[in-house]
């Protein structure tokens, strides 16, 4: 199929834009069976979903002349979930529907809303925004829906992650019945099909997702750390891919405070993204990103989403994401309109088995590779210099003058020694991190006497060696999960397959029973009074790893705070 069969002023646009071929979900909303039916449509990010919906509703908005038909109140309104999304398919139904003479008004949070009101008044035949502010203009009058034909929410799932239920249904029962009502959402959670069956009728589902699986452009990489090593592998990864753009993505607004400050210390130019800040501080990172004054990005999954940068290659998963759908999303960030991209999971020892289970099930191939070490980083820092070096150069009289009198005051060897160093002296210095061998823990492995400690209780947990359990992470997550001091615990013997650890008889009941209201339904990780003398072997018969799901207790602290 071909954009040819499109209205001119359409396919006209996506000629322009290099457009050859639809994708598969702009294909799929081209059929016959598509056309003026409502559409439930699952599509991943970077599968093209915004032209999709902006040719599907093509036949509501152009007339017999193929212009736009003339009408001072929107025939179509698209709702996204965040400013960025918003703004960004604003701006592609501009270029494809600026050939009709249909004028697209933006109505979004953080922007001057009288401005809004007066664009609105002026008659707009598309309107875009997010769904607190349309309803705020809704309820003031400055937004007329009564001649609507076609409404479209765009991540439909995220709006309702969000909580902007109330608002959607506000604004769907303000438009006329006959509508269109066209739902694209990568999931579809329980609330997703009741929103369908009270707003669509007889909506045909449409599903790309498997098409759009493992996206062929994205290479995706996973390593394992100790959880006290994470910020060390975001460095030593930066600075081994060098990328022109990256991304690295937190869970909390606080998380991304703390390790843009890091890396703003280590010297990377990076800025952040997240709830706290405002829109126009949003558009100064996103600018600074885009005309290379910074390279790196650290931001929320809210915040990130809608963000299309051209440059970026790299997405770091800092933390790991809920789901693979949200993997998914992330990743989708880089690997775009046919550029390579990588997607590097940070994953703590204690998560590995969830990590593994989540990527099996989402069906994402990856590959499980090292941490990159300072040597890994060095070597490569040698390559890009010899390449940058050694490539040909256009070079004018006063390049050469200068270049003699150097020759002249220094060898060859001194000079070419200069700029290697004023090379890596202009590089933030890689980190050495924890080696991930049994014999290392083995080393670190934490088991003296000390006073206080000649009556205790032995506990065990269900890491060892083999789960690269390290002291250094371990003696926190006791800590955490006890509600007690370092003081508080005593020896530490680290085994093959469990850890056995020490507590004070006053105090054991007191931890046994804060462990016991501090496990999680997700929690991984299985502390109990051991029985047996306190040298760990093989685990006892029965007492197998907890199944219930992945530890938290390792990394950044999470908060409720998803923007």
């Amino acid at each position: 199929m071909l954009f040819s069969n499109l209205p001119a002023p359409l396919s006209g646009a996506l000629a322009a834009r290099g457009y050859e071929a639809p994708t598969p979900v702009q294909a799929a909303v081209l059929e016959t069976e598509a056309v003026g039916r409502d559409l439930i449509v699952s599509a991943r990010t970077g599968s093209g979903k915004t032209v999709a919906f902006g040719i599907a509703m093509a036949a509501e908005l152009l007339g017999e002349d193929e212009r736009i038909i003339p009408s001072r109140e929107p025939h179509a309104l698209v709702i996204a979930p965040t400013r960025e999304l918003a703004l960004q398919v604003s701006r592609e139904l501009i270029w494809l529907y600026g050939p009709t003479g249909a004028r697209v008004v933006t109505c979004v949070g953080g922007m001057d809303a009288s401005k809004e009101r007066r664009n609105l008044n002026h008659g707009a035949h598309i309107v875009v925004g997010t769904p607190g502010r349309l309803r705020d203009h809704l309820e003031r009058g400055a937004l007329e829906l009564s001649a609507l034909k076609v409404a479209i929410l765009d991540e439909a799932d995220e709006m309702l992650d969000m909580g902007f239920r109330e608002d959607l249904e506000e604004i769907l029962d303000g438009t006329p019945n006959e509508r269109r009502t066209l739902l694209f959402s990568a999931t579809m959670p329980k609330p997703i099909v009741q929103l369908a069956k009270r707003y669509q009728k007889n909506a045909l589902r449409i599903s790309t997702v498997e098409a759009d699986r493992g996206h062929s452009d994205i290479s995706y990489q996973a390593l394992a750390v100790s959880p006290s090593d994470i910020e060390h592998a975001v460095i030593n990864l930066l600075r081994l891919h060098e990328a022109e753009t990256a991304m690295l993505f937190c869970a909390t607004r606080d998380n991304v405070r703390h390790l843009h400050a890091t890396l703003v210390e280590r010297g990377f130019a990076a800025v952040a993204l997240s709830g706290e800040h405002s829109q126009s501080e949003r558009n100064a990172a996103l600018q600074a990103l885009r005309d290379r004054r910074a390279r790196v990005c650290v931001a929320t999954d809210v915040a990130a989403r809608g963000i299309d940068l051209p440059t970026l290659s790299l997405v770091v998963h800092v933390e790991l994401p809920r789901d693979g759908e949200t993997l998914q999303h992330r990743s989708g960030r880089t690997g775009r309109a046919g550029k390579k991209g990588t997607a590097v999971l940070i994953v703590p020892y204690q998560r590995r088995r969830w990590a593994e289970s989540m990527l099996r099930n989402a069906n994402i191939p990856v590959e499980w590779v090292p941490v990159p070490t300072p040597e890994d980083v060095r070597a490569k820092d040698h390559d890009r210099l010899l390449e940058q070096l050694l490539a040909p150069v256009e070079t004018d009289e006063d390049d050469r003058a200068l270049a003699e009198r150097l020759i002249a005051e220094k060898s060859p060897e001194d000079i070419a020694a200069a700029l290697v160093r004023s090379y890596r002296a202009a590089m933030p210095a890689p980190e050495e991190l924890v080696a991930a061998t049994p014999e290392a823990h083995r080393a670190a492995q934490v088991d003296r006497h000390r006073p206080g400690f000649d009556d205790v209780v032995w506990f065990r947990m269900n890491l060892g060696r083999r789960q690269n359990a390290d002291p250094r992470w371990v003696l926190p997550l006791i800590c955490r999960r006890g509600n007690v001091t370092k003081n508080d615990v005593g020896a530490i013997r680290i085994g093959p397959n469990e850890t056995a650890f020490q507590v004070p008889r006053a105090l054991a009941a007191k931890f046994i029973a804060t462990v016991a209201k501090t496990a999680t339904a997700d929690d991984d990780v299985l502390i109990e009074v051991s029985e047996n003398a306190p040298v760990p072997a093989r685990p006892p018969a029965g007492a197998r790893q907890n199944q219930r799901g992945p530890a938290r207790s390792s990394g950044p602290r999470r908060s409720h705070d998803r923007h």
